[in-house]
């Protein structure tokens, strides 16, 4: 029994699947940044390149209009409170990949970091519950206290 496969079918209906899960960056269960929300350019990276200095545009320049986006608003109000230098007057979020050799680790790497930002920008933070310090500790506190000025009085002038 001879098993045929196409190959050239299952490869070309495995990179429109991956081609389909790449068109759209996933912040949460539910919020999703569509790719045509967020523009990438290749430019060339700064530094160091050896053979492919000034020829290779490897770096990758992100851009992401955070008040034309489809993020729900309170996402939005926290993203454009962060006191964060990558976020113009506009409200663009600008953020420059060039950490990696090959564009596509660059392209992943702003992707990643435009997650990150947007993840951290609208995560909750808790408050500090006031505490006191435990009888033990005052305890510990005191007998510190009392030995330093123990040794601090002993430093004074000696009478003969």
């Amino acid at each position: 029994m001879k098993i045929s496969i196409n190959w050239r079918f299952l490869y070309a209906s495995l990179n429109e699947n991956t081609t389909l899960m790449q068109t759209m960056l996933k912040i949460t269960e539910n919020i999703v940044i569509e790719d045509s929300e967020v523009e990438l350019s290749a430019i060339r990276a700064m530094g160091s390149g050896g053979q492919n200095v000034n020829k290779v545009s490897s770096a990758i320049h992100l851009r992401f209009d955070i008040n034309a986006s489809q993020l729900p608003d309170h996402y939005k109000q926290k993203l454009l409170a962060l006191n964060d230098n990558r976020i113009s007057k506009e409200g663009v979020l600008i953020i420059k990949a060039q950490s990696f050799r090959t564009q596509e680790k660059n392209r992943e790497d702003a992707l990643k970091r435009l997650r990150m930002l947007v993840i951290s920008a609208t995560k909750e933070v808790k408050s500090r519950k006031a505490t006191r310090p435990s009888l033990n500790a005052k305890r510990k506190r005191i007998e510190s206290k009392k030995k330093s000025g123990a040794t601090k009085s002993l430093r004074g002038k000696v009478d003969f």
